[in-house]
């Protein structure tokens, strides 16, 4: 008798649904798994360190804000874990609804509906203390759609053509001019980097990509020319140009953070002593300046082991790329890792001053809501990515 148990696309068909998934879970990358977690819990440990010197002066719930961020860390782990169980292929098919419902969420932010947080208006306050920031979730919905763009199979082409790349263009533009308009330059530069580094990766000719880049150029250029940046946004990359220019005002941040970062040393003045930190020197330390409480507290070697982790977790997602069943899910798991990439390193970079500031958060360790959701939903890609990479046995 032939007890071969048959596969479709990955699956194995004799299996019930149930061993299908306990299957797949058996097959998750575990060194990733281990890098987020890790991170998981150095971020509540930051969180906690960031905000209950100040909670405490003001007569509130000290923990307030790290119940809060366990509370979404258990939401995304549940959101990673569904993304991963869910065949990413299939996303497929709901790629319009996606990028409909981001475009629909980027536009009420707009509205009247929209809530305005440090001078970006980017938050739809939901009540009881409950906010989400759609450009997050937007990310995640960009990637999908480049992803089915980019690699639709091609009659003789070993790339996309003009046609897609055009498509790829004009679909990114329209989320971007919204997220622009709230103003948050930060995210609208995370997506202008996702659509370059998965253009590079599925093969787009040469010509475009260096088009596109000297075109990105030329229309920054424009809009300081025209003047179309918030006051405050000229005023912290003129602040990173000369940090010491205006100590007091534009560059307080700016200087604050090399402080609170060069003040830790080699193995840092102690988990909760900070005094960069306790003393509330650094504004909002638990989301994007959270890099300063890691330098402070933990040293060069406790916020160097934070880099090392956010490294392992771009090295699993490069090589999940390269193992990827099918180019879909290799363009999915690239567009990951570009987006995680260029936020990791545009936020260390703004702490330690090689880079202007735009607040963006790190990935898996700074506070936030929709962040975090964003990001585990990312995670649950990658893993949803890797556990497919070949059928079942």
């Amino acid at each position: 008798m032939n007890n071969t148990i048959g596969t479709v696309e990955g699956y194995a068909t004799g299996l019930p649904a149930w061993r299908r998934a306990l299957a797949g879970l058996r097959r998750l990358d575990g060194t990733m798994l281990l890098a987020v977690l890790a991170l998981s819990v150095i971020g509540a440990l930051l969180v906690r360190s960031a905000t209950f010197p100040l909670l405490t002066e003001q007569g509130k719930d000290p923990d307030a804000f790290v119940k809060r961020h366990i509370l979404n860390l258990v939401i995304g782990f549940g959101l990673g874990g569904l993304t991963t169980v869910l065949d990413y292929r299939l996303l497929r098919a709901y790629v319009p609804i996606l990028y409909g419902l981001a475009c629909v969420g980027l536009l009420a932010v707009l509205t009247p509906l929209g809530s305005t947080i440090n001078g970006s208006h980017s938050w739809i306050v939901l009540g009881g203390g409950f906010q989400v920031q759609p450009s997050e979730f937007a990310k995640v919905g960009l990637v999908v759609l480049l992803a089915m763009i980019l690699g639709e199979p091609r009659d003789g082409e070993v790339g996309p053509g003009r046609r897609d790349v055009l498509l790829a263009l004009g679909l990114t533009a329209l989320p971007a001019a919204l997220i622009m308009l709230q103003p948050d330059l930060g995210t609208t530069l995370v997506f202008i980097a996702v659509v370059l580094g998965m253009l590079a990766i599925s093969g787009a000719p040469k010509r475009w990509l260096v088009g596109l880049v000297g075109g990105g150029i030329a229309t920054a250029a424009l809009v300081l020319l025209l003047g179309l940046l918030k006051p405050y946004q000229i005023a912290r990359f003129t602040a990173f140009l000369d940090p010491s220019a205006d100590p007091r005002g534009a560059g307080y941040n700016a200087r604050q953070a090399l402080i609170a970062v060069g003040s830790g040393g080699m193995s840092g003045k102690g988990l909760f002593n900070g005094e960069q930190t306790g003393g509330h020197f650094v504004p909002e330390q638990q989301t994007d300046f959270i890099f300063t409480v890691a330098g402070e507290e933990l040293g060069f070697l406790g916020a160097a082991a934070i880099v090392l982790l956010l490294a392992v977790i771009l090295w699993r997602g490069m090589r999940i790329a390269t193992q990827a069943a099918d180019l879909f899910g290799t363009l999915v798991a690239s567009g990951v890792v570009c987006w995680l990439a260029f936020q990791t390193f545009e936020n260390i970079g703004m702490t330690i001053g090689i880079m202007p500031i735009t607040g963006l958060p790190l990935p898996f360790v700074s506070y936030g809501g929709s962040a975090t959701f964003a990001n585990m939903i990312a995670f649950g890609l990658l893993q949803a990515v890797h556990v497919r990479r070949r059928p079942f046995d």
